[in-house]
């Protein structure tokens, strides 16, 4: 049977994490034309690990059998630390099967086509520069904000990896030396202060000093202070719980902060948010963008526009394609 035109120019892209794998088809557009997710086996040994990886990408040509002598390569979105350019998974504290384990050599033995591996925040930059909200843009700072916060960096069209290709971990820029000890083991980073985790155990805290405040946000978690997330925070705000809005007031502060900052070192054409996390932030952007003022040096800090990003969930498939596309290569 002929193969449809469509079908002979797609890219895989795979985005690993430390409970799920997810696999799509992407066209040279952008668009996502089929995905699909599978468990990650990330406690095991390393072979289990790339078998999680395998079966999400065997599973994707089982579906859509057209493609599979076709795909001009395969793009992985992994945890770092790893290397960009040899494709070596170094150790990632959430994938603890893979030290030092050549990933792009291993899945290029197995499909035979090429494939690049990298940061899944380096990549879902990459994604938003060639087809998302970071189009037209030359200097691009991204952050993803969830769980913690990734970050990643384009300078005319390529991620700046660095020298060793550590570049990029703005979630671990301190901005607090005396604050609480991030995951990493540093103190005061931005991720231990902003993420959605830190969000939502900010909201706990002051729900357990401040009994007669947060009615709104008691009343989604059923009174349950201990299961209130930042989705929960968000929502809360939403319906005008005071509480709630002091909390992103304040997130809105510290990423104020750190941005500025950013703008200070970078002095990008945009800054693009991302995440489960933006969703809640998005109606304080234009709180962060003001509150700036004070946290940089930089006089044109507003020319700077604080962008949504364009892929949500899917944007490590996207990325893990993008990575692929136009043969991008890093600095």
């Amino acid at each position: 049977m002929a193969i449809p035109d469509a079908a002979k120019n797609l890219f895989v892209g795979v985005d690993v994490g430390g409970t799920k794998v997810a696999a799509g088809l992407v066209n040279p557009q952008g668009q996502i034309v089929a995905n699909l997710r599978k468990p990650m086996v990330a406690d095991a040994d390393a072979a289990a690990g790339l078998a999680s990886v395998t079966d999400a990408i065997d599973a994707l040509f089982a579906s859509n059998p057209e493609v599979r002598e076709t795909i001009r390569g395969i793009g992985v979105c992994a945890p770092g630390p790893l290397d960009p350019n040899t494709g070596v998974v170094i150790n990632p504290p959430n994938l603890k099967c893979w030290r030092n384990f050549p990933l792009a050599t291993e899945i290029s033995q197995r499909y035979g086509v090429r494939v690049k591996v990298d940061n899944d925040a380096n990549a879902a930059a990459l994604a938003e520069v060639l087809w998302g909200a970071g189009r037209g843009y030359k200097y691009v700072f991204y952050a993803t904000i969830g769980t913690g916060i990734g970050t990643g960096i384009i300078f005319d069209g390529c991620i700046y990896h660095g020298r060793t290709g550590a570049a990029g971990e703005g979630g671990h820029v301190s901005i607090d030396c005396h604050g609480p000890v991030c995951g990493c083991g540093k103190r005061g980073c931005i991720e231990v202060l902003a993420s959605g985790t830190a969000i939502a155990r900010r909201a706990r805290e002051k729900l357990a000093v401040e009994p007669q405040c947060g009615s709104a946000l008691r009343e989604l978690a059923g009174g349950k202070i201990e299961t209130v997330t930042g989705e929960m925070v968000g929502r809360a705000n939403a319906a005008g719980d005071p509480l709630a809005t002091e909390i992103l007031v304040e997130t809105a502060e510290l990423l104020a902060v750190w941005l500025g900052n950013t703008v200070d070192l970078l002095d990008p054409d945009v800054i693009i948010i991302g995440g489960g996390a933006a969703a809640l932030l998005r109606p304080f952007f234009d709180e962060i963008r003001k509150r700036m003022e004070r946290h940089c040096v930089n006089s044109r800090y507003m020319e700077v526009p604080l962008v949504p990003a364009f892929y949500g969930a899917d944007s490590g498939i996207a990325g893990g394609a993008a990575l692929l596309c136009n043969c991008a290569q890093a600095r």
